[in-house]
């Protein structure tokens, strides 16, 4: 068994802590930790800190620190014990329209479980997750865990293009588009609300560790809501 966490080289100019193998939300408690005390250390030659489900990733300049100092540095941050859990942040709520041309998957996870798509989308609905991740595309929250009732696998060939704004299933996960862009997660609906704006500081409406609840709007609603931008509504 690995001991954690663990500091390994991650090309020449980063390193990577991984606190665990396991996605669980205190997990993502230390991972938030370590980096709010990577920011407030100012140590001379990090250049970036970007959290993820259960690692941290930091970029650094060779020509200031090199390997060893980065790993002793960080060393000493993630093996500090979490005295206090991290502040819960808000719950961000998201409209979505389900189904349809708005989600043209929702009726392939309603078969998949055997149950009606106005029961996926109720257990969808029906908690809030935790973002644990901003990333694979510019903006996109992952977030989970989606009740066990509707967890799908990806679809087997990602489409070309998903819009931006779609909502979407990929295992435990779910998450939205923040750009438009191709993917295999499974689109059950779209949210009206821009998330994701590279000339907005910062870009994206999204930080890990933060919570979300989805609620269901209609088409009219999402008319109506679409010219909206969703860092002044949230």
């Amino acid at each position: 068994m690995p001991k954690y966490p663990r500091i390994s080289p991650f090309g020449d100019q980063a390193l990577l802590v991984e606190f665990s193998a396991e996605i669980r939300p205190q997990v993502l408690n230390r991972v938030r930790k370590a980096a709010q005390d990577v920011a407030k250390s100012r140590i001379r030659g990090i250049r970036e800190v970007i959290p993820s489900y259960c690692s941290l990733f930091i970029g650094y300049d060779p020509f200031i620190l090199s390997f060893a100092q980065a790993s002793s540095h960080l060393e000493k941050i993630a093996c500090e014990e979490i005295k206090e859990p991290s502040p819960a942040s808000a719950t961000r709520k998201i409209p979505v329209v389900y189904g349809g041309v708005f989600g043209p998957d929702l009726n392939y996870v309603a078969a998949f479980h055997k149950i009606s798509p106005e029961s996926v989308v109720e257990r969808h609905s029906s908690v809030s997750y935790l973002v644990y991740a901003i990333g694979g595309f510019p903006g996109l929250p992952a977030m989970g865990i989606v009740p066990k009732e509707i967890e799908t696998p990806r679809l087997s060939v990602p489409r070309e293009k998903v819009p931006a704004g779609s909502v979407a299933i990929a295992g435990k996960q779910t998450g939205i588009y923040a750009i438009e862009s191709p993917g295999g997660w499974q689109w059950i609906g779209r949210t009206p609300l821009k998330i994701f704006d590279p000339l907005h500081d910062p870009p994206s409406l999204f930080r890990a560790g933060d919570r979300v609840r989805f609620y269901p709007i209609s088409e009219v609603e999402f008319s109506k809501m679409e010219a909206l931008d969703g860092f002044a509504q949230l």
